[in-house]
């Protein structure tokens, strides 16, 4: 990838993120990101083929009305796989009177924050993004290897050797988030064919929700400049290791210290809630038909509502570390998930917890997979979105949105029935 020096005249995008963590905006003259852009309200709420929602009261009922994109304080963040490394400008979006639209996810998790910041409590995250190099033919396979010129047959669990030969790839990931602004990255190669996976830093967990979006949108940038396809999808191939997103999550206070580091029952409260909330947010953690691949029984994919120290077995898993790294490592989510909407409704689950100092069942310890604990998730995603009424669910995300995300759910859903498996996941592996 070659860094191309931004003209006067070169181009920008601003974009604010829909239901399924899809940046949704337009292309316009770099000198423009700081006039006023409307957007459509309905636009955040799209199918993931991008289509509206049929019966949707943001289209029709309402005129489509307009919103004002709104760009956050990030400022430009470069493009590097995009010809002439144009600018992108995140942004949410309003109502036109200004107030925040309820149905915008990255609003959704800055309203969880605000509670947080009510109690004088910061939340700090990072993620384990996993995801794998396919062909870009149209034939889903595992990718040549870049050294060897030869199809990669067998998964090389943490191997240095199977890094190293996809070098390049990496070395052109690693320049453009260092341009972009991102977090220093832990690279590992994981248990499936051409599956890999890039942690980043903590950080403030908004930041580290636009960090996420980032990366993946340069991961898949990347990997086709280099002739392959990114895909974050959960379960591409029937007989490997699914792809998760792990995040973790601790609290701090207003002098920076752990809130968890020296309060147990703390701890186990917000563990509490975030058990407590996972069904109702299946819908989220596992958003599309697809995404119930993963969770099966020893394949490193929780199946059950579970947590313990150091176990990942577990759904929520305590990690080894010093007292002031306490945290909650939660390791359901899919590769697929919108990591605002996942972020709310971990942070948010946690905060129900604590408010209502619930209690966690007794902690696992060994295989989770064989212990006598309650399913984790709804089973599918019609289930799922059963689910979404839960009360608990309406006091983290606004009721607008989740209604929204019903709509999208079913009509997905609706039109993913009617193409064959292999046709679905082809369409897939490209869009997620």
């Amino acid at each position: 990838m070659t860094d191309t020096p931004q003209t006067p005249n070169a181009s920008a995008r601003i974009a604010a993120v829909d239901l399924n963590g899809q940046l949704r905006g337009k292309r316009i003259p770099a000198a423009k990101t700081t006039a006023t852009m409307q957007l459509p309200l309905s636009a955040l709420n799209v199918d993931i083929f991008g289509a509206d929602i049929e019966g949707s009261p943001l289209v029709f009922q309402s005129g489509d009305a307009d919103g004002v994109l709104v760009p956050t304080d990030r400022g430009p963040v470069p493009m590097p796989w995009v010809p002439g490394t144009p600018s992108l400008v995140l942004a949410t979006l309003a109502r036109p009177d200004g107030t925040p639209f309820a149905g915008d996810p990255r609003q959704a998790l800055m309203r969880v924050l605000d509670r947080y910041a009510a109690r004088g409590w910061t939340p700090m995250c990072a993620v384990e993004l996993e995801f794998f190099l396919v062909e870009t033919d149209g034939a889903l396979a595992a990718p040549l290897n870049p050294t060897t010129g030869r199809r990669v047959k067998h998964p090389e669990i943490l191997s240095l050797r199977e890094i190293d030969q996809f070098a390049a790839f990496f070395d052109d990931v690693e320049r453009g988030a260092r341009a972009m602004g991102l977090p220093d990255q832990v690279v590992t190669s994981e248990a499936a064919l051409g599956q890999f996976e890039v942690t980043l830093g903590h950080g403030p967990a908004l930041r580290a929700a636009d960090d996420t979006l980032l990366m993946r949108e340069l991961i898949k940038g990347v990997a086709f400049q280099h002739g392959m396809t990114a895909t974050f999808l959960p379960k591409p191939f029937a007989h490997e290791s699914g792809t998760g997103l792990h995040m973790h999550a601790s609290i701090v206070d207003q002098d920076g210290a752990n809130v968890f580091r020296d309060q147990p029952a703390l701890l186990e409260q917000a563990i509490a809630g975030c058990l407590d909330t996972m069904n109702a947010s299946t819908a989220i953690l596992a958003p599309f038909a697809p995404s119930y691949a993963r969770f099966v029984d020893n394949a490193h994919a929780p199946t059950a509502a579970t947590w313990g120290h150091d176990n990942r077995t577990v759904a929520l898993r305590i990690p080894a570390g010093p007292p002031e790294a306490t945290r909650i490592e939660h390791r359901v989510a899919g590769g697929d998930v919108n990591p605002y909407l996942l972020f709310a409704a971990v942070l948010g689950g946690m905060l129900i917890g604590i408010e209502d100092a619930r209690t966690p069942p007794p902690e696992t310890n060994g295989n989770a997979y064989t212990a006598d604990a309650p399913q984790a998730l709804a089973p599918d995603l019609a289930q799922a979105v059963d689910a979404l009424d839960d009360p608990d669910l309406h006091r983290i995300l606004p009721t607008q949105l989740i209604d929204n995300l019903r709509r999208t759910k079913r009509q997905e859903m609706d039109r993913m029935a009617r193409i064959s498996e292999t046709e679905l996941t082809a369409l897939l592996v490209d869009l997620l």
